[in-house]
């Protein structure tokens, strides 16, 4: 995605695509059903702590670590095992996103690389951590079935993508941040933890452009009930550039946001009862 031979906004031409416009609507009911339910009212601030901490377990479950969701609020060390430094990095990824939303729309780069640094909280060798690798590193975590794109094209990549961040886009918020995590998967810019990242990354884009302010509607839930096949299905389809191939990762991840704010209307209606 680089910004030479592009349009001025290539992301609004990706949002009057065949099959797109369909789940942007969609997604804008979903959210202000959500944002409509009365404990919002009172108690946002609970729904969005607990939106934050199943969005993390359900990113750690999309890279290999599907660990229950009280087994995650239970535990303290995350640090003593592979799969334990998977939720580690979700869990810290998704509390610093919340820290970023003004760095963001200024330097997309710099926030991916903070992301990146507290995702790998020590777990990769100092000087991978935090900048994009180079040729030759090896990349640790899921593939799915995409294949690695050289050193040089992920720094092209990158810059375009920070442009177009950068610059903003008449294009829906669904279309930017399934971009942005499509990308960052894809990618695969880092040593370690990019999937991690592109959801920490995908859930800045939802809040900063206004359509989950609260981040309340986590995506990464609903990517998880979608199945992980289906997750892999859909990023291949982004990775191929096919129109078609966009579109279907687009719709994906709208319905990952509209699971998501049925995960926290559920949430809301357990507070309301007082179960939660």
């Amino acid at each position: 995605m680089t910004s030479s031979a592009a349009p001025a906004d290539p992301l609004a031409a990706l949002g009057e695509l065949p099959g797109v416009p369909e789940p942007v609507a969609s997604v804008r009911k979903a959210v202000d059903r959500v944002y409509g339910h009365r404990v919002m009212r009172r108690r946002s601030s609970e729904v969005t702590g607990e939106a934050a901490l199943r969005g993390a377990r359900a990113s750690a479950a999309l890279d290999g670590t599907d660990w229950a969701l009280e087994e995650v609020r239970r535990r303290s060390d995350f640090g003593s095992d592979p799969e334990a430094r998977t939720v580690g990095a979700a869990l810290r990824a998704t509390a610093e996103s919340g820290q970023l939303l003004d760095v963001w729309k200024q330097s997309p780069l710099r926030v991916l690389a903070r992301l990146h640094l507290v995702a790998a909280g020590g777990a990769a060798a100092d000087d991978r951590v935090g900048r994009p690798r180079r040729a030759g590193e090896p990349v640790e975590g899921s593939e799915f079935g995409v294949s690695l794109p050289e050193a040089e094209e992920v720094s092209a990549r990158l810059d375009g993508l920070a442009d177009l961040v950068v610059r903003g886009t008449a294009a829906p918020a669904l279309v930017t941040a399934a971009v942005v995590h499509g990308e960052l998967v894809a990618l695969r810019p880092f040593g370690s933890y990019n999937g991690v990242v592109a959801r920490a990354a995908e859930r800045l884009v939802l809040v900063g452009s206004g359509l989950d302010p609260k981040s309340i509607c986590p995506a990464e839930v609903g990517a998880v009930e979608q199945g992980a096949d289906a997750y892999a299905e859909a990023l291949r389809g982004y990775a191929s550039g096919r129109p078609e191939g966009v579109a279907g990762w687009i719709a994906f991840c709208g319905r990952s946001v509209e699971l998501g704010a049925r995960e926290s209307t559920a949430v809301c209606e357990a507070l309301q009862r007082g179960a939660a």
